[in-house]
C-alpha cells in the first residue's frame, strides 16, 4: 500500500494533541511518523490553523518561484554584460559568441540563443526556418511513417460478443499496480471468470512480459480449465506475439477492448476495485513473497467465503465447481 501524504488538517490535529499534553512518543506512534518529523512540523506550523498552513505553503512556493526568476534574470544580465564588451555586430560573430557563452556560463544552446537574440536554426547554419520547411513539406505531399508501426492483433468482432452462460466461457484479464513498503513497484495480473465471478489467479511480479502472462495463464488453466474467450485491453503484454500464439494453439479467442473504452472490460475493472479496497489498501507488503502470500490469501477468501450479490450472494467457487474444468480446444 502506498503511503499517503499528510494533509494540513492532519498535521494541525497532530500538533494540537501535543498542545493538550499527549506525550510525543504516543502521538508519533499513532500517526505513524518519526519524532524528527513531529518536531519539524511543530517548528514550522506551531499555532497555525489549516487555512494558515495552506497560505504559508502558497507563499513559500511563490517565494521559491520568484527567487528562481530573479536568479535567471541576473544570469542573463551578467551574460549580456560580458557579451556587450565584445561588440558582436555580424551574425558570424554572434554565432561564435553563442558557443562561447555556453562554455563560459554553463548554459544550454537554447538559453544562449534566447539571451543573444539569435535564431537557433540560423545559428546551426540553416537559411530557412521551420515554417518554410513545413510549407514545402505540405506542398510536396510528403508523409512521415511511424517509427514503430502499431502491431495488428487478431480480435473477435464486437458484434459476436455475447454474455457468458457457463464457467470458463469468458474470462477477463488486466493489470493492477502497487508497491512494496520499500517503494519498489509491483505489477499484479488479475483474472476473473465473468459468469461465476471466480478468480483463477492473482499474480504479483516486479515486471511482466508477454511470456510471463503466458506462463501464469498456463498454471491457472491447469487447475481450472481453459476459457473460450479472454477479454483484455490493448496493453503491450496482451498484444504480444507470445500471448497471440498461446491463444491460437489452445483455441482461445482474445477479445480486445476499444481504445479509450474501459467499460468494454467492466467485469475486471469492478474486480480490481474490490481487490484494491479489500487487499492492496489494507496491507503493507514487505517483500514479493509477502505480497504473494497476502494476495493469494485474499483470493481464496474471495472465491470460497465472500458472498457475491451478482450470483445470489453465493461464493464464486460454488458456481465454478458445478461447471467443471475443460481442456484445450474443448
Amino acid at each position: 500500500m502506498k503511503a499517503s501524504k499528510f494533509t494540513d488538517a492532519q498535521k494541525a490535529f497532530v500538533l494540537k494533541q501535543a498542545e493538550e499534553g499527549v506525550p510525543v512518543g504516543e502521538i508519533c506512534r499513532k500517526a505513524g511518523i518519526s519524532q524528527a518529523t513531529f518536531y519539524s512540523w511543530r517548528k514550522k506550523f506551531a499555532g497555525m490553523t489549516p487555512p494558515e498552513m495552506r497560505r504559508l505553503k502558497a507563499l513559500e512556493d511563490e517565494n521559491a518561484r520568484l527567487k528562481k526568476l530573479v536568479a535567471e534574470l541576473s544570469l542573463d544580465r551578467e551574460m549580456l554584460q560580458d557579451v556587450v564588451r565584445r561588440k558582436p555586430l555580424r551574425p558570424a560573430q554572434k554565432r561564435v559568441l553563442v558557443a562561447t557563452v555556453q562554455v563560459d556560463w554553463g548554459v544550454s544552446e537554447r538559453r544562449a540563443c534566447t539571451a543573444l537574440l539569435v535564431n537557433r536554426s540560423t545559428c546551426e547554419g540553416w537559411d530557412v526556418n521551420h515554417k518554410k520547411v513545413h510549407r514545402v513539406y505540405k506542398e510536396l505531399g510528403l508523409q512521415l511513417r511511424n517509427r514503430k508501426p502499431k502491431r495488428r492483433v487478431k480480435a473477435k468482432l464486437r458484434e459476436d460478443r455475447a454474455e457468458a452462460t457457463a464457467s470458463n466461457d469468458v474470462w477477463a484479464m488486466d493489470f493492477v499496480h502497487d508497491q512494496l513498503a520499500t517503494g519498489r513497484r509491483l505489477r499484479v495480473l488479475t483474472v476473473i471468470d465473468t459468469w461465476s465471478r471466480f478468480s483463477p489467479v492473482v499474480d504479483p511480479r516486479f515486471s511482466y512480459r508477454g511470456e510471463d502472462v503466458v506462463r501464469t495463464l498456463d498454471e491457472a488453466c491447469a487447475r481450472v480449465g481453459y476459457p473460450r474467450t479472454i477479454r483484455v485491453d490493448q496493453g503491450t503484454e496482451f498484444v504480444s506475439r507470445d500471448l497471440d500464439l498461446w491463444a491460437c494453439q489452445r483455441g482461445v479467442t482474445l477479445d480486445f477492448s476499444r481504445p479509450g473504452k474501459p467499460t468494454d472490460n467492466a467485469f475486471i475493472k469492478a474486480f480490481n476495485g474490490k481487490f484494491r479496497q479489500e487487499c492492496l489498501d489494507a496491507h503493507w507488503f514487505m517483500s514479493l513473497a509477502d505480497a504473494r502470500e497476502k494476495m493469494e490469501s485474499w483470493r481464496r477468501f474471495y472465491n470460497e467465503d465472500r458472498p457475491h450479490s451478482a450470483i445470489g450472494y453465493n461464493a464464486p467457487i460454488l458456481l465454478m465447481n458445478d461447471a467443471g474444468a475443460s481442456g484445450p480446444l474443448a
